[in-house]
Protein backbone atom coordinates (compact mmCIF):
# COMPACT_ATOMS: atom_id res chain seq x y z
CA UNK A 1 0.00 0.00 0.00
CA UNK A 2 1.28 3.10 -1.23
CA UNK A 3 2.44 5.78 2.17
CA UNK A 4 -0.01 9.23 1.51
CA UNK A 5 1.98 11.82 0.47
CA UNK A 6 2.16 14.65 3.22
CA UNK A 7 0.29 17.44 4.16
CA UNK A 8 1.03 20.85 1.79
CA UNK A 9 1.28 23.94 4.03
CA UNK A 10 1.94 27.37 3.29
CA UNK A 11 3.10 29.61 6.72
CA UNK A 12 2.68 32.72 6.69
CA UNK A 13 4.25 34.95 9.45
CA UNK A 14 5.96 38.44 9.57
CA UNK A 15 8.20 37.82 12.23
CA UNK A 16 11.27 35.66 10.82
CA UNK A 17 11.65 33.75 13.77
CA UNK A 18 8.54 33.09 14.70
CA UNK A 19 7.96 31.86 10.96
CA UNK A 20 11.25 29.72 11.37
CA UNK A 21 10.19 28.20 14.39
CA UNK A 22 6.51 27.42 12.78
CA UNK A 23 8.04 25.65 9.43
CA UNK A 24 10.50 24.15 11.74
CA UNK A 25 8.11 21.98 13.67
CA UNK A 26 5.92 21.61 10.98
CA UNK A 27 8.31 19.95 8.78
CA UNK A 28 9.58 17.63 11.70
CA UNK A 29 6.06 16.41 12.35
CA UNK A 30 6.18 15.06 8.23
CA UNK A 31 4.43 18.46 6.77
CA UNK A 32 5.62 19.89 3.68
CA UNK A 33 5.66 23.17 3.92
CA UNK A 34 5.46 24.37 0.09
CA UNK A 35 5.81 28.20 0.57
CA UNK A 36 6.65 30.97 3.20
CA UNK A 37 4.86 34.67 3.42
CA UNK A 38 5.74 37.50 5.17
CA UNK A 39 2.64 39.94 4.63
CA UNK A 40 -0.86 39.54 3.70
CA UNK A 41 -0.41 40.08 -0.48
CA UNK A 42 2.42 37.22 -0.51
CA UNK A 43 -0.08 34.87 0.99
CA UNK A 44 -2.61 35.16 -1.09
CA UNK A 45 -0.48 34.76 -4.18
CA UNK A 46 1.27 31.50 -2.82
CA UNK A 47 -2.05 30.67 -2.06
CA UNK A 48 -3.15 30.79 -5.54
CA UNK A 49 0.08 29.74 -6.90
CA UNK A 50 0.56 26.31 -4.24
CA UNK A 51 -2.68 25.69 -3.90
CA UNK A 52 -1.85 23.88 -0.31
CA UNK A 53 -4.06 21.44 1.53
CA UNK A 54 -4.02 23.72 4.72
CA UNK A 55 -2.62 27.40 5.74
CA UNK A 56 -1.07 28.58 9.04
CA UNK A 57 -1.51 32.51 9.26
CA UNK A 58 -0.84 35.64 11.54
CA UNK A 59 -3.74 37.34 12.03
CA UNK A 60 -1.92 40.95 11.74
CA UNK A 61 0.55 41.65 9.77
CA UNK A 62 2.01 43.75 6.97
CA UNK A 63 0.75 45.95 5.14
CA UNK A 64 -1.81 47.62 7.84
CA UNK A 65 -0.77 45.41 10.81
CA UNK A 66 -4.54 44.83 11.19
CA UNK A 67 -6.54 42.14 10.14
CA UNK A 68 -4.60 41.71 7.01
CA UNK A 69 -4.29 37.78 7.16
CA UNK A 70 -8.21 37.73 8.11
CA UNK A 71 -8.88 39.27 5.45
CA UNK A 72 -6.14 37.60 2.82
CA UNK A 73 -7.88 34.32 4.22
CA UNK A 74 -11.06 34.89 3.10
CA UNK A 75 -9.78 36.17 -0.47
CA UNK A 76 -8.24 33.04 -0.60
CA UNK A 77 -11.32 30.81 0.46
CA UNK A 78 -13.59 32.40 -1.45
CA UNK A 79 -11.30 30.99 -4.52
CA UNK A 80 -10.27 28.06 -3.22
CA UNK A 81 -12.96 26.92 -0.60
CA UNK A 82 -11.32 23.20 -0.43
CA UNK A 83 -8.54 25.18 1.57
CA UNK A 84 -8.23 24.56 5.34
CA UNK A 85 -7.05 27.37 7.03
CA UNK A 86 -5.37 27.92 10.99
CA UNK A 87 -5.30 31.21 12.08
CA UNK A 88 -3.01 32.42 14.76
CA UNK A 89 -3.50 34.98 17.38
CA UNK A 90 -1.58 36.84 19.59
CA UNK A 91 -5.19 38.07 21.67
CA UNK A 92 -8.35 36.63 22.36
CA UNK A 93 -10.38 38.24 20.27
CA UNK A 94 -14.13 37.06 19.60
CA UNK A 95 -15.03 39.06 16.69
CA UNK A 96 -12.07 37.49 15.23
CA UNK A 97 -13.71 34.36 15.59
CA UNK A 98 -17.04 34.80 14.51
CA UNK A 99 -16.11 36.55 11.56
CA UNK A 100 -13.53 33.40 10.45
CA UNK A 101 -15.79 31.12 11.06
CA UNK A 102 -19.03 33.06 9.57
CA UNK A 103 -21.89 30.45 8.15
CA UNK A 104 -19.28 28.03 7.73
CA UNK A 105 -16.90 26.01 9.94
CA UNK A 106 -15.38 23.71 8.17
CA UNK A 107 -11.81 23.81 7.65
CA UNK A 108 -10.80 26.49 9.59
CA UNK A 109 -9.37 26.95 13.23
CA UNK A 110 -8.56 29.67 15.24
CA UNK A 111 -5.62 29.31 18.32
CA UNK A 112 -3.71 31.47 20.44
CA UNK A 113 0.02 31.44 19.53
CA UNK A 114 1.52 30.45 22.22
CA UNK A 115 -0.33 26.72 21.73
CA UNK A 116 2.24 26.45 18.41
CA UNK A 117 4.59 25.38 21.68
CA UNK A 118 1.90 22.92 22.70
CA UNK A 119 3.49 20.23 20.03
CA UNK A 120 0.18 17.77 20.21
CA UNK A 121 -2.67 20.58 20.45
CA UNK A 122 -0.94 22.48 17.46
CA UNK A 123 -0.17 19.88 15.13
CA UNK A 124 -4.04 18.15 15.80
CA UNK A 125 -5.48 21.54 14.90
CA UNK A 126 -3.39 21.80 11.48
CA UNK A 127 -4.50 18.18 10.54
CA UNK A 128 -8.42 18.58 11.79
CA UNK A 129 -8.65 21.93 9.39
CA UNK A 130 -6.80 20.05 6.88
CA UNK A 131 -9.30 17.63 6.83
CA UNK A 132 -12.04 19.98 6.50
CA UNK A 133 -13.07 20.04 10.34
CA UNK A 134 -12.62 22.94 12.85
CA UNK A 135 -10.06 24.11 15.73
CA UNK A 136 -11.28 26.72 17.96
CA UNK A 137 -8.72 27.34 20.82
CA UNK A 138 -10.16 26.18 24.31
CA UNK A 139 -9.55 29.25 25.77
CA UNK A 140 -11.71 31.03 22.79
CA UNK A 141 -14.54 29.05 23.56
CA UNK A 142 -14.43 29.49 27.41
CA UNK A 143 -14.71 32.94 27.39
CA UNK A 144 -17.44 33.42 24.36
CA UNK A 145 -19.65 30.90 26.03
CA UNK A 146 -18.57 32.69 29.69
CA UNK A 147 -20.06 35.90 28.52
CA UNK A 148 -23.55 37.73 29.76
CA UNK A 149 -26.40 36.23 27.14
CA UNK A 150 -30.40 37.14 26.44
CA UNK A 151 -32.44 34.17 26.87
CA UNK A 152 -32.20 31.48 24.09
CA UNK A 153 -32.95 27.73 23.33
CA UNK A 154 -29.34 27.16 25.11
CA UNK A 155 -30.91 27.66 28.35
CA UNK A 156 -32.59 24.25 28.00
CA UNK A 157 -29.19 22.73 27.45
CA UNK A 158 -28.53 20.71 30.79
CA UNK A 159 -24.48 21.04 32.36
CA UNK A 160 -23.22 17.86 30.17
CA UNK A 161 -24.89 18.77 26.90
CA UNK A 162 -23.12 22.25 27.57
CA UNK A 163 -19.66 20.15 27.88
CA UNK A 164 -20.41 18.23 24.76
CA UNK A 165 -21.27 20.97 23.13
CA UNK A 166 -18.12 23.10 24.01
CA UNK A 167 -15.95 20.52 23.26
CA UNK A 168 -17.79 20.25 20.10
CA UNK A 169 -16.97 23.86 18.98
CA UNK A 170 -13.04 22.83 19.85
CA UNK A 171 -13.69 20.73 16.94
CA UNK A 172 -13.38 17.17 18.81
CA UNK A 173 -15.43 14.22 17.22
CA UNK A 174 -17.65 12.17 19.48
CA UNK A 175 -14.89 9.67 20.02
CA UNK A 176 -12.49 12.87 21.14
CA UNK A 177 -15.52 13.62 23.45
CA UNK A 178 -16.38 10.69 25.02
CA UNK A 179 -12.42 10.16 25.51
CA UNK A 180 -12.31 13.51 27.27
CA UNK A 181 -15.58 12.77 29.15
CA UNK A 182 -14.54 9.33 29.95
CA UNK A 183 -18.15 8.24 29.04
CA UNK A 184 -18.93 5.77 25.71
CA UNK A 185 -19.27 6.88 22.36
CA UNK A 186 -22.83 5.78 22.62
CA UNK A 187 -23.66 8.00 25.48
CA UNK A 188 -22.27 11.41 23.49
CA UNK A 189 -24.31 10.42 21.01
CA UNK A 190 -27.44 10.51 23.30
CA UNK A 191 -26.44 14.57 24.24
CA UNK A 192 -25.73 15.34 20.55
CA UNK A 193 -29.20 13.97 19.46
CA UNK A 194 -30.58 15.80 22.52
CA UNK A 195 -28.25 19.28 21.63
CA UNK A 196 -29.59 19.17 18.07
CA UNK A 197 -33.61 18.75 18.98
CA UNK A 198 -32.82 21.35 21.57
CA UNK A 199 -31.50 23.43 19.43
CA UNK A 200 -34.34 23.08 16.69
CA UNK A 201 -31.70 21.73 14.10
CA UNK A 202 -33.34 18.52 12.32
CA UNK A 203 -31.31 16.86 9.50
CA UNK A 204 -31.62 19.02 6.64
CA UNK A 205 -29.82 17.81 3.37
CA UNK A 206 -26.61 19.96 2.77
CA UNK A 207 -26.54 21.48 6.31
CA UNK A 208 -24.09 20.45 8.31
CA UNK A 209 -25.79 20.73 11.82
CA UNK A 210 -22.49 20.45 14.20
CA UNK A 211 -21.90 23.23 12.67
CA UNK A 212 -25.10 25.38 13.28
CA UNK A 213 -25.12 24.13 17.03
CA UNK A 214 -21.46 25.82 17.24
CA UNK A 215 -22.04 28.42 15.50
CA UNK A 216 -25.08 29.33 17.57
CA UNK A 217 -23.40 28.66 20.59
CA UNK A 218 -20.27 31.03 20.28
CA UNK A 219 -22.56 33.74 19.05
CA UNK A 220 -25.49 32.95 21.65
Amino acid sequence: MPALAPLRVVVCEDEPLIRRGIVGVLEEQGFEVVAVAGDAEDLVRKAGAHKPDVIVTDIRMPPENTDDGLRAVHRIRAAEPGIGVLVLSQYLEEGYVLELVGDRAEGVGYLLKHRVGDLSVFIDAVRRVAGGGSALDPDVVQQMVSRPRTASPLDALTSREREVLSLMAEGRSNRGIADALVVTVAAIERHVTSIMSKLDLPPVPGDHRRVLAVLRYLSG
